[in-house]
């Protein structure tokens, strides 16, 4: 360690700075560096070894107080509010009642701290400085004995206070937030006693348990887990809860006292709390394996005991949270129902645990011979194979297929899809291979709804190695429309920009580079009306592609579609291809692609077409509109300009529906940019009318067009022979 970084460390920890902003001072490569030597050697070691000695050697309270403030921090089960720590640190075991005057400031606390601990701002917690003192002052066994039943009795004697113990209901209401420790104290008295179990603390323990079920501690506990619902069952309980110590113990999951409760008196295991809960109820939601294990081997316990609101069973609280080992401990008994359903979810375990993604506790309720496999999920009406397919779990779906019962090939309710469909418009490789080593698994089932095959689905999601599978089998017709659009697996995959799908489906000899759907529209046409060069360069290189096939509905070819969406890449591919027909008209409007790419004001894309020699900058569509005219029309200056330049262009064009040239359209819409730009051109003239006998300075009054009017008035007076 070099004496520059033990210069650093000192520094920052004597004047309570962060690792990272002291070493600012570096780039951040020697910064790095320097943290990751500090991290690895002796260095930051020393550093926190002489604060600590510093710290421990303060004058009066404030060796305690720092000493006490890094114990908490360094052992509590959540990050600590910083009121709460400082609450904590007032509480003295002796006392009947805490003290305020005994709770410290902030600034004193942290001051004692010599820079160890600080403030997260965002979260008004607290944390050490850096994780590396987590490490240091943990492989330090002599700094803290018995931190956890430390923490365990202030929590305890907190929650013993006369202040705390008279709170009521509407206290913990509108106040919770602002009463420091108590929701720590209420949910972590429990785990801390667990790891530090002294005389001291059981005593305090009993004397918690002992009035637990009247305790604010427990309402604490109550509302932090569903605030509305449990407020109003509490209301109603005025006071008696019904949570008792059981209850309280095994929500906790403190199996080391749960035996000497069971003793405390004669419990009624199956007693509901306010909440509807049984005490197992509450070890089977909190996934704790080993209380769960210990209340089952009384006799008394009832394990289909349900949630008096929600009608939900031991085993569907566990399934719903994922408690796999829970799950596997109450299927293990012969009295639990594992097909129960659940009114409020209206499903049972098994649908649950798919419907929440709990693979594991799928495959241990599809071991269970009793247990349904070919249920649907709830809302959704989809089957559990098809579930496990489209969600890519092969070990459930492989758990499926292993039962007599159930049929690979039985589609959802609601969408009509069988679970190979699913699998393949998800690129579930492994599902898709499992389900197509199968005999009895149809590759081709077309869904009602969609009319779509799982070659369909993966080509137009683009996943290439489910495409190779399916084209693998003899039995695939890879050119096969869909029923609902008329749409090949070729046009969805080169519509989606997917070049590898492309690819491998062109490889087929048996598929149609140029077959169209129902708009008429071939793959080219959908490749390039999206912009997707790469896909638009495989087809051309096709010797059958034709590039000027235009679709059935409106006429328009490849090129037309790239043009009027602007794609500069793909025209340039078409306009390369020597029997591409850069003037063909669409059947609707007679336009052709520079006619609409000047519409739309795609200025790359009329540049590219006027490097062609053999393109009429002044053909008109069905109205006679010319790309300048349609320029003009929209206010595309730059288009305007490009056109003007060309040499052959007649900026006076008469269109033969309204009679109106580019600078009378310009005029109307009052485009002014568009109007000077067309009055620079020497060949322009002003007054030409159109069949309403309106001429572009008249037009432009009528519509209100001021710049305009004074655009054409200004001309008229400085030049008027024109």
């Amino acid at each position: 360690m070099c004496v520059l970084t033990c210069h650093y460390v000192s520094r920052f920890l004597l004047v309570s700075l962060n690792i990272d902003a002291i070493l600012a001072e570096v780039t951040i490569s020697q910064r790095r560096k320097k943290l990751e030597a500090m991290a690895g050697g002796n260095g930051l070691g020393d550093a926190y070894k002489a604060t600590m000695t510093r710290l421990r050697a303060q004058k009066g309270n404030k060796s305690v107080l720092g000493l006490s403030a890094l114990m908490w921090v360094l052992n509590s089960q959540e990050p600590l509010l910083a009121d709460d720590l400082c609450q904590a640190l007032a509480v003295e075991i002796g006392s009947v009642d805490l003290d305020r005057n005994n709770v410290p400031a902030l600034k004193t606390l942290l001051s004692s701290c010599l820079g160890l601990v600080v403030v997260e701002a965002s979260s008004s917690t607290l944390r050490l400085v850096h994780f590396t003192l987590q490490d240091h002052l943990s492989n330090d066994p002599t700094l803290f004995r018995n931190p956890h039943s430390t923490i365990a009795e202030t929590c305890l004697k907190y929650l013993d206070f006369r202040s705390i113990r008279d709170l009521g209901l509407e206290d913990v209401k509108k106040s919770a937030p602002r009463i420091p420790l108590l929701r720590y104290a209420s949910h972590y008295w429990g785990e801390h006693a667990r790891m530090g179990m002294t005389e001291n603390v059981k005593l305090l323990v009993w004397r918690l348990l002992d009035r637990f079920e009247e305790h604010i501690s427990a309402t604490v506990l109550l509302l932090d887990i569903d605030e509305v619902r449990r407020f109003e069952k509490l209301q109603k309980a005025r006071g008696r809860t019904g949570f008792t110590a059981l209850h309280g113990v095994a929500f906790l999951g403190i199996v080391e006292i749960l035996p000497a409760v069971l003793k405390m008196k004669e419990w009624d295991v199956n007693a509901r709390d306010c909440c509807g809960r049984t005490a197992f109820i509450w070890a089977a939601e909190r996934g704790n394996e080993a209380m769960v294990k210990m209340l089952l081997e009384r006799g008394d316990i009832n394990p289909n005991e349900a949630d008096k609101y929600l009608d939900q069973t031991p085993l569907i609280c566990a399934t719903l949270n994922g408690h796999e080992g829970v799950v596997k401990i109450l299927l293990e008994r012969e009295d639990v129902n594992p097909d129960m359903a659940d009114p409020c979810f209206e499903g049972t375990p098994l649908m649950l645990a798919a419907d929440h993604g709990h693979v594991g506790i799928v495959q241990l309720l599809l071991e269970r011979e009793d247990v349904n496999p070919n249920q649907e999920l709830p809302y959704s009406d989809q089957s559990l194979l098809c579930w496990a397919a489209e969600n890519g779990y092969a070990g459930v779906v492989e758990m499926f297929l292993g039962r007599n019962d159930v049929n690979p090939n039985q589609a959802d309710t609601k969408y009509d899809r069988a679970p190979l469909s699913w699998a393949a418009a998800n690129g579930h490789e492994g599902v898709v291979k499992m389900l197509l080593g199968r005999e009895d698994v149809n590759p081709n089932p077309t869904d009602p709804s969609y009319g779509r095959t799982p070659l369909s689905w993966a080509a137009e999601s683009g996943h290439e190695g489910v495409v190779k599978m399916l084209l693998k089998r003899e039995d695939i017709n890879p050119d096969q429309l869909d029923t609902k659009a008329g749409w090949t697996a070729l046009s969805l995959a080169a519509e989606n920009g997917h070049e590898g799908v492309v690819k491998v489906l062109l490889e087929r000899e048996d598929v149609d580079p140029n077959r169209v759907d129902t708009d008429g529209r071939t793959p080219l046409s959908w490749a390039a009306c999206n912009g997707h060069e790469g896909v638009v360069k495989i087809l051309l290189e096709q010797k059958d592609v034709n590039p000027n096939l235009a679709d059935t509905q409106y006429g328009q070819t490849p090129l037309f579609l790239a043009a009027k969406e602007g794609h500069e890449g793909v025209v340039k591919m078409l306009l390369k291809r020597e029997d591409i027909n850069p003037n063909q008209l669409d059947t609707n409007t007679s336009s052709t692609a520079l006619c609409l790419a000047a519409w739309t004001g795609h200025e790359g894309v009329v540049k590219v077409l006027l490097e062609r020699e053999d393109v009429n900058p002044n053909l008109s569509d069905t109205d006679g509109q010319t790309p300048l005219s349609w320029a003009a029309c929209n206010g595309h200056e730059g288009v305007v300009k490009i056109l003007l330049e060309q040499e052959d262009i007649n900026p006076n064009q008469v269109d033969t529906k309204y009679g109106q040239t580019p600078l009378l359209r310009a005029a109307e819409k009052g485009h002014e940019g568009v109007v000077k730009s067309l009055l620079e051109h020497n060949d322009i003239h002003t007054t030409i009318p159109d069949f309403q006998n309106q001429t572009p300075l008249t037009l432009a009054l009528s519509k209100g067009h001021h710049g305009v009017v004074r655009i054409l008035q200004g001309l008229a007076t400085s030049s008027p022979t024109q």
